[in-house]
């Protein structure tokens, strides 16, 4: 019997912030024809709209992470995908790649491709991609296991946001990456640049092969907060407001995204914090269906009640916070 024909899929992985769906946008101008599978966090994804080619074949599987709550959605997504690429209805693409959720760690997922049943005669794993912002990776090294996980099962490491490092920090993440994972190749992006005819240029390594063992993962402990805002906010209020929140909550406030409306600005911004810093927004091109309602995620080691609480001091009067 002829075995099936193979999908060849791509994983990214990396902690909260280290800038996976910059490299996703960059695979996407070199393989225009590839379909995306995005994992989020929150109950209220926001990756999807950051997808520079909007009419990419896309799939989100939100509301939890692969590595817990969202484990059995992964596999009946993947064979649907599978059955589009085979030629069965939908959009046509070559390959896909699939971006984790910033919490977890990629093994559920390359568990699904290299041991389930159905899916590994059909997928072909190329291989795993981890970024890590330099600016932060030291302190998600020591205090996640997810960031160590992300790091241990990549074939290769993206270090980001090379011009933002202090001095000494680059050097440090290299001795601690020596330790880790010495035999995975690294790459640094400057100013977002990647070579990406060197990312690509070989394929995966053995590492890929190695099937993960036990699924038992723990509870990471992480939680997230989505605040939608109804109306457009002032600038210099919103910045207030989460600097102060940085500033008061420190390490436990792990990661701020999100999508919002300016007052007197036409076009939205990308928010983004992480490490403490609130990084420059970014004016995002204007979309189809923007229903005009600003979203931001908070995702927290810990912390959430309290921190629902402040927003809605905050804001009171324009939102609508959503707990996941």
């Amino acid at each position: 019997m002829k075995p099936p024909a193979r999908l060849p899929v791509l994983v990214l992985t990396g902690f909260l912030g280290s800038g996976k769906t910059t490299l996703l946008n960059g695979l996407l101008r070199q393989w225009p024809r590839s379909a995306v599978l995005i994992n989020e966090f929150g109950a209220m994804p926001l990756d999807h709209e950051l997808i520079e080619r909007q009419n990419t074949p896309l799939s989100v599987l939100s509301g939890g992470c692969l590595c817990c709550q969202l484990r059995d959605s992964l596999p009946p997504t993947l064979k649907n995908l599978w059955m589009a690429w085979n030629g069965r209805g939908g959009e046509k693409f070559d390959r896909l790649l699939i971006e984790t959720s910033g919490v977890a760690s990629p093994e559920p997922v390359i568990d699904a491709l290299l041991r389930e049943r159905w899916l590994a005669p059909r997928l072909h794993l190329q291989g795993v991609i981890a970024t890590m912002a330099v600016p932060a990776a030291e302190a998600h090294l020591a205090q996640f296991a997810e960031a160590q996980a992300q790091v241990a099962w990549a074939d290769k490491l993206v270090l980001t946001q090379t011009d933002l490092a202090e001095p000494g920090q680059i050097e440090r993440l290299e001795a601690r990456l020596d330790v880790l994972a010495p035999c995975t190749p690294r790459m640094g992006a400057i100013h977002g640049a990647l070579d990406y005819l060197n990312l690509l240029s070989s394929g995966h390594s053995a590492q890929s092969d190695r099937v993960p063992g036990s699924l038992a993962t723990p509870d990471h402990g992480f939680n997230s907060l989505n605040l939608m805002l109804d109306a457009p906010i002032a600038w210099p209020r919103l910045k207030a407001v989460l600097e102060t929140l940085l500033a008061r909550h420190g390490e436990r406030l792990v990661r701020v995204k999100g999508i919002v409306h300016i007052k007197n600005q036409p076009r939205p911004l990308i928010v983004q914090a992480t490490a403490g810093r609130l990084h420059p927004a970014v004016e995002l091109p204007p979309r189809p269906r923007d229903d005009a309602r600003g979203r931001l995620v908070f995702i927290t080691d810990g912390l959430i009640n309290e921190l629902a609480e402040e927003l809605m001091e905050a804001f009171r009067g324009s939102t609508n916070p959503v707990n996941a």
